[in-house]
């Protein structure tokens, strides 16, 4: 059922019991009526029952000197509510503080369709709400959380796999979007569509076990001490996962790390990259970082979990220390997969030898593979991975 059938069904139902009551109060009195009366309150449906707000705005381009739309039954319509003929496909593109279709400008554009719009080629559901921004256009999905969460699945991980792993990752979606929803509620959109939040493409790849998981898990979030916790997972811990005061400053009770030696016989649980030195200084330097002739990188202190604080830079000038994270960072994400690793110089190349993928903090994606695969529910993944947590429908959250 969609939430407005689901509003206008509790509105008549709501309308219904009200007569009722009225009817009752002409024709019957005193005990009679008191009775009927309490009986009603336990099922007339409260304001405060109501699921609360369930969507989700997404930034899924940002900066973009063009955005295409297309679709079928596209409705267009501009800042004040006012519908906009516009014919699919088309192009916007930015103005001043405006944006711009067949030279005619707008402050924002909001596109619906009875099914999906296209932007840029892929899918989505819901909206697709385009504005200006400093560099370009923005261009935020709106849709119902729940959808939003089936389209997601598959970026993040295989529906094909375990179907209790497919649901963990369901819930833990979830979790993270409405906690983020929480912290950005007066910003543009709530998150972003990369790895930087939570990737998602939109519909295109969304199919049935997606939707089941999502269906089977509905509402449901973790908590700790009753408030939506900060659900952080990652692909591969490498043996062990993180505590989140060593990679982001703040210890959370329930991101301490634990042992996890089932994501250890996947295919991503050991890496190795091979850079030359000069590749290196380029893209510290194009960061801002100021280096000159390296000659070696070191690894430095390891923390209590093995993941590297620091990374030793040696240069012609001396030597810079770095924070593993922020060497990754550098490098890249996608090349130094974690900041557990080793390192060999010689030749002027850098042989990286690693284990793990990701930042290490919260449930281990693959590990919770494989712990589905021994026949562990969703919910002793969950508690796994974020101990002390309770799982809970979210609506139920006072």
């Amino acid at each position: 059922m969609s939430a407005l059938s689901k509003k206008l069904t509790e509105s008549m139902q709501l309308c219904l019991y009200q007569n009722v009551l009225r009817l009752l109060l002409l024709h019957i009195s005193g005990a009679v009526f008191l009775v009927v009366a309490l009986v009603l309150l336990v099922t007339v449906p409260r304001a405060a029952d109501a699921a609360p707000d369930q969507t989700i705005r997404v930034a899924i381009v940002k900066n973009a000197a063009s955005v295409a739309i297309d679709g079928f039954g596209l409705l267009v319509s501009r800042e004040k509510g006012e519908s906009v003929a516009l014919a699919p496909p088309f192009n916007v593109l930015p103005g001043s503080g405006s944006v711009l279709v067949n030279g005619v400008a707008y402050r924002r554009l909001t596109i619906a369709a009875s099914s999906v719009v296209f932007v840029n080629g892929k899918p989505y559901r819901g909206v697709a709400e385009i504005t200006p921004a400093d560099k370009g256009l923005l261009v935020v999905n709106q849709l119902p959380l729940e959808e939003y969460l089936v389209g997601l699945i598959n970026c993040e991980i295989s529906s094909t796999w375990p179907i209790e792993a497919v649901k963990a990752q369901a819930v833990i979606a979830r979790t993270y979007a409405l906690n983020r929803k929480n912290a950005r509620k007066n910003a543009l959109y709530h998150m972003e569509s990369t790895v930087i939040d939570q990737v998602y493409d939109g519909c295109l790849i969304e199919d049935s076990r997606a939707k089941r998981a999502v269906t089977e898990t509905a509402g449901e979030v973790l908590t700790y001490k009753g408030a939506i916790i900060q659900a952080f997972y990652h692909s591969n811990c490498g043996g062990k996962t993180e505590a989140s005061e060593n990679v982001w400053g703040v210890a959370l009770p329930y991101l301490k790390g634990v042992e996890c030696a089932y994501c250890l016989t996947s295919t991503n649980a050991v890496w190795e990259q091979t850079l030359s030195l000069k590749d290196c200084e380029e893209k510290f330097r194009a960061a801002g970082l100021k280096v000159s002739g390296l000659t070696d990188i070191r690894p430095g202190v390891r923390n209590s979990r093995g993941r590297l604080k620091n990374v030793v830079l040696v240069t012609s000038q001396g030597e810079v220390s770095l924070p593993g994270d922020q060497f990754r960072k550098l490098i890249g994400y996608g090349v130094i997969k974690s900041t557990n690793f080793t390192v060999k110089v010689a030749g002027g190349e850098a042989v990286f030898s690693g284990i793990g993928n990701g930042h290490g903090v919260g449930l281990c994606q693959w590990g919770a593979k494989q712990r589905a695969l021994e026949g562990f529910v969703y919910s002793e993944i969950l508690s796994y991975y974020y101990p002390g947590t309770i799982l809970k429908k979210f609506f139920d959250i006072r």
